[in-house]
């Protein structure tokens, strides 16, 4: 269900502020951490937290003003992404991966495209960027799309889906909006993640229209040069790149998710007492005090990376100079963030916590599930641990 309070171009708070809709996160996070078990049972977040999330604004962030957004840009979006991933890992990556392409879509398309998918004001788009599927031309030249697409967080609660499919050895991106596909219930069993909705989603025969479709791959696109979206709306935002936006869209929920480990191994400093004498709360403890302390320092490092990366994002956009290799630069950053994130987690809190606080259903042995699971993940497995390298020197020495 999408709620819809407004026409396109009339967002449903005027006066709606960055500051105010990320504190509406803040406000939830206590919520989002009690129903952390329960989400995972259901495999994604509870329909009146989606209506929540609807009724603050947050599927609008990056949505135009013109369609009925807000606007607010990247650097909202994440702090949002990042919250709501600090209460509740699964929740946060949902949340953060099927609500980002809003920004793809208003880059990349076209107006007409643009008027058509964002009608509902309300959008969520989870995207996948393996190709699958096929896309055969209709008679009256749209697309005819048949097969299945996997790991599409945000799909129980999704307007849209966006894709990737090969036509005659080329990548092709596309839109589908809801209607036009089925989401499999094939979610759940994975070691983390268990409630970001990441389901499969199937076409049988659909139909989509052919400006809802790019001759591109969006991992693979520059926006050197200008694009749609920065000549529609005229902001410089509609123009930065998607590959290193993606990335970091990633690595901050990552980062949310580590701040929530610290945020729980803090509670048991306070209430819990060491294991031998001279026995005293943890918070008091020499060792616990080393380990929380080399936690915050590193998980403070991730973060002033990932506000400087989103700086330096904005300022490519704004500079209009966002090349390939600046792309792919900031992509590189991403990943040092989530790198740090995991290092907080895997050496410092897991490890000591201690056993009860890593029973089954425990938040700090979640998290580290949740942060396990995302190592599988091709962004992090497979691009930003061997490609991104390789591809940000060919950049550098200009080698295409």
């Amino acid at each position: 269900m999408t709620v819809v309070t407004d026409a396109p171009g009339a967002p449903p708070e005027p006066g709606l502020t960055p500051e105010l809709i990320v504190a509406r996160a803040e406000a939830m996070v206590p919520d989002l951490v009690a129903r952390q078990a329960e989400t995972e049972q259901r495999t994604y977040y509870a329909q009146d937290t989606h209506e929540a999330f609807a009724r603050a604004g947050f599927y609008r962030i990056l949505v135009p003003r013109r369609f009925g957004g807000y606007e607010f840009g990247v650097e909202t979006f994440l702090r949002v992404s990042m919250t709501l991933a600090r209460g509740c890992p699964s929740t946060g990556w949902m949340y953060s991966l099927g609500t980002a392409h809003a920004l793809a879509v208003a880059t990349l398309f076209g107006e007409r495209a643009q008027a058509e998918l964002f009608a509902g004001g309300d959008f969520v788009c989870p995207a996948t960027v393996a190709p699958s599927g096929a896309a055969t031309r209709g008679a009256d030249g749209q697309w005819i799309l048949d097969g299945t697409w996997n790991y599409c967080s945000g799909a129980p609660y999704a307007t849209h889906f966006m894709g990737h499919v090969v036509v005659d050895g080329a990548p092709m991106l596309f839109v589908a909006p809801r209607d036009r596909w089925r989401r499999l219930d094939d979610w759940g069993n994975q070691l983390g993640l268990k409630g970001s909705g990441s389901h499969s989603v199937a076409f049988d025969h659909a139909a989509i229209p052919a400006h809802y479709t790019l001759p591109l791959h969006l991992s693979q696109t520059s926006v050197d040069g200008g694009t749609p979206g920065l000549s529609l709306h005229g902001n410089p935002e509609y123009g930065g790149g998607p590959l290193s936006f993606m990335l970091l869209d990633s690595a901050t929920v990552m980062l949310g998710m580590a701040q929530g480990a610290l945020d729980a191994y803090e509670q048991l400093m306070r209430v819990r007492t060491t294991v031998f004498p001279p026995f005293s709360l943890r918070a008091e403890d020499p060792d616990y005090q080393f380990w929380y302390g080399e936690a915050a320092g590193l998980l403070a490092t991730a973060e002033a990376a990932w506000s400087d990366a989103v700086r330096q994002w904005r300022q490519s956009c704004a500079d209009g100079a966002f090349t390939r290799e600046r792309d792919l630069r900031l992509a590189t950053i991403s990943r040092e963030v989530a790198r740090l994130s995991w290092r907080a987690v895997e050496r410092c809190l897991f490890p000591t916590a201690g056993s009860s606080a890593v029973r089954n259903g425990e938040r700090i042995e979640r998290i580290w599930r949740d942060m396990s699971t995302l190592h599988s993940h091709a962004g992090f497995a497979v691009f930003l641990s061997t490609v991104a390298n390789r591809e940000l020197a060919r950049a550098h020495f200009g080698l295409g």
